[in-house]
């Protein structure tokens, strides 16, 4: 079916192509187009299936014809990501069917990591262990995250979406199946790496998918909050079973087996013809277009670092992290789920411990932490793109610092709740954002290596932070939780700060355009401050 949002040529562009005939031929070659002509004409970096290839080469040789049409539009290249010529989510059936589908998988994924918080007293009870090894159950997929952040560019390459679409849901299933069967502990870290890898790469892919359609920012927040919504959902199904059903915690796992089944089948179905061969045609009309080769050609020496399979050539991971932008996006987004996660993971713990609030109470509070961050990620996720990533997200962290502060420092179980439930808020747009800015300050060929490896790196963080958390809190008690995770929002604020283009709206397209570099925003305040300081020193010495 041809994609509603790119119509061939009707009728009277046709007539405007033939009045353009009878005009003197152009003297500016097809070869000269200008790069605004590249960029607002190249196809997504991922297919969709069900998107015309022919309709796209009828607009691009329209834009060719007619070079001279674009001509009044350079003023406004505030958008150097041309927003408007991107793919839609409801471009044909197919895409809106794995749209749909990718919002289940997220919703399954925030059950999967949401319930583990809730369940960790009973696990506690269960198996009689302490807060380090009951910690394990978050470390353990962080090889998996680890895992997918390196293959998820190969499993595109080498399987297309359609590897992802089936090796997600299969790979929780090998980690939820030994979960319901409730085996001798030091068993579940283990099985919990392929839940981690399954998260890891369906994570990723679909942020890089999604990242690259039109109106990124309220998809990608359409899509978090689907996990928040799974993460509401998840420690509430998992506590009202046991506190109020009188049932073990594992009980909890039968009901996963079962959604994740079924999202095997549906994902199988929908992302089918999403073969490795449409990916990589979809790559090399992208780079086709002399975007991507140029800026490898400059990078690398003539070398883009990819590597030709069947005529097609990769962009590698190793090309990507050269980059120093996927890296700072990955150590935001490592701080940013280490910080969700270890809340998520450990609230329901603090309250009983620390604020001595009643068990069906304190998973309530767990479940208002999500609930607050599945309405931030949709409701911010329309304000965000409109007032700018960089203001926007420094604006949200230094209020949930304040946030923060005042959960760890009000001694009241109704205050901390109230103060979590809007921290999860504030927290919510941080991911969808990053994933944004990533695909506005990169090279489109960049997309899928660095958002992959971004989401999936970052994906660590919730492994790494609530383990730490919990080895700590070992030794000096759950109130460690709180100066723990106000630390990790300042240390991602300053991350923030590193990337390039200023706090006004559209900086990040002018990054791009200018070829700005990480830390020169921080450079030039302190060269300003250097100014001032100097002519301050000279005039008072002159007085």
């Amino acid at each position: 079916m041809a994609s509603s949002t790119t119509p061939g040529p009707s009728d009277p562009e046709k007539m405007d192509h033939q009045l353009h005939n009878i005009q003197p031929a152009p003297t500016i070659s097809n070869n000269t187009n200008h790069d605004h002509d590249h960029n607002s004409e190249k196809p997504s970096a991922i297919p969709i299936e069900g998107e015309s290839k022919n309709n796209t080469t009828a607009k691009q040789s329209s834009k060719q014809e007619e070079p001279e049409l674009e001509q009044p539009n350079s003023p406004q290249q505030q958008q150097p990501d041309h927003d408007q010529n991107k793919t839609t989510w409801n471009a044909s059936r197919t895409s809106i069917s794995r749209f749909l589908l990718i919002c289940y998988s997220f919703i399954l994924m925030g059950m999967s990591d949401g319930a583990i918080g809730a369940l960790i007293p009973y696990l506690e009870t269960y198996y009689s262990i302490s807060y380090t090894i009951v910690s394990l159950v978050f470390l353990s997929p962080f090889v998996g995250y680890l895992l997918a952040a390196l293959f998820n560019n190969l499993i595109h390459h080498h399987f297309g979406q359609r590897g992802v679409a089936i090796l997600g849901p299969f790979c929780r299933l090998i980690g939820f199946i030994p979960m319901a069967c409730h085996p001798p502990y030091p068993a579940l870290p283990v099985v919990m790496l392929f839940t981690g890898f399954g998260n890891g790469i369906e994570d990723s892919a679909w942020n890089a998918w999604v990242g690259n359609m039109r109106s990124a920012n309220e998809l990608l927040g359409i899509i978090h909050g689907c996990y928040g919504l799974g993460a509401t959902i998840g420690p509430l199904i998992a506590t009202s079973m046991v506190t109020k059903g009188g049932l073990e915690w594992y009980t909890f796992y039968y009901v996963m087996v079962g959604l994740n089944g079924s999202e095997l089948v549906a994902m199988t179905a929908a992302f089918w013809t999403a073969t490795k061969e449409v990916y990589r045609r979809g790559i090399a009309e992208s780079e086709s277009v002399g975007d991507v080769a140029d800026v490898d050609a400059d990078e690398e020496g003539g070398d883009a670092g990819g590597e030709n399979e069947g005529g097609n050539q990769r962009t590698t991971t190793r090309t990507v992290m050269r980059d120093p932008i996927p890296w700072i996006v990955a150590m935001f987004l490592l701080g940013y789920v280490g910080a969700e996660v270890s809340l998520g993971g450990w609230i329901v713990t603090f309250m009983l411990k620390v604020r001595h609030a009643e068990p069906f109470n304190a998973g309530l509070t767990v479940t208002f932490f999500w609930l607050g961050l599945t309405v931030g990620r949709v409701v911010l996720g329309f304000i965000t793109g409109r007032i700018g990533e960089k203001l926007a997200i420094s604006g949200y962290l230094l209020l949930c610092i304040a946030l923060q502060l005042l959960y760890w420092l009000v001694p009241s179980f109704v205050a901390s709740a109230i103060f979590v439930s809007f921290l999860g808020f504030f927290l919510g747009p941080l991911f969808p954002a990053a994933i944004v800015s990533a695909t506005k300050l990169l090279p489109p060929g960049y997309h899928v290596s660095a958002i992959g490896f971004a989401a999936a790196f970052g994906g660590g963080g919730a492994a790494i932070f609530p383990f730490a958390v919990g080895a700590i809190a070992q030794k000096k008690g759950v109130t460690v939780l709180q100066p723990i995770v106000l630390a990790i929002l300042v240390f991602i604020l300053l991350m923030w700060w590193l990337l390039p283009g200023g706090l006004k709206p559209g900086g990040l397209e002018r990054a791009r355009e200018n070829k700005e570099k990480v830390g020169d925003e921080v450079r030039k305040g302190f060269s300003r401050w250097s100014f001032v300081y100097t002519e301050s020193a000279t005039e008072v010495n002159r007085l």
